[in-house]
């Protein structure tokens, strides 16, 4: 797992960085026709930072891992992340999943590797598990990252949400 944190941080320390350089109007514009603005998309990752974040601490502390899902394109509108300041929204972001590493690494190895059969990953993740399948919390936490650099990327890339 101590590859995965440091590759997590430094994804987070790069990201934020190179976020800053765009500016707040550039950032506001769609990163494809009908799809979310990098503003839109990073306010969907904090959301997804403030989902998982308790997924994470919960997990250590029951017996499976089925976690409430929640409607990304209405908490995206909801927020209006359209007019919230960039600067601001990058320091969330880049803050909030720094302290994610922190928790992520902190949690116990016996219950980041706990088979649980009992899980909805099948639904909530990026990369499922399929439900007749154990997942384990690490899985969660691994996933999480991808999901993360793979918005990073539709921001850096274009193509969007």
């Amino acid at each position: 797992m101590e590859d995965v944190l440091e590759d997590f941080v430094r994804t987070v320390e790069e990201a934020s960085a190179r976020l800053l350089s765009l500016t707040d109007a550039e950032a506001a514009v769609p990163l494809a026709e009908g799809k979310w603005s990098a503003k839109e998309t990073l306010g969907h990752l904090v959301d997804s930072a403030a989902n998982n974040h308790q997924r994470f601490v919960r997990a250590q502390f029951k017996e499976d891992l089925v976690f409430q899902g929640y409607a990304q394109e209405d908490w995206v509108r909801a927020q209006d992340y359209q007019d919230e300041p960039w600067p601001l929204l990058v320091n969330l972001w880049k803050f909030y999943n720094l302290h994610l590493a922190h928790v992520i690494g902190r949690a116990p190895e016996r219950e980041r590797l706990r088979p649980r059969r009992e899980h909805n990953l099948h639904e909530i993740g990026f990369a499922p598990v399929p439900a007749d399948e154990p997942a384990t919390l690490e899985h969660l936490m691994r996933d999480y990252v991808e999901h993360l650099k793979s918005h990073l990327s539709q921001i850096f890339e274009g193509g969007g949400q």
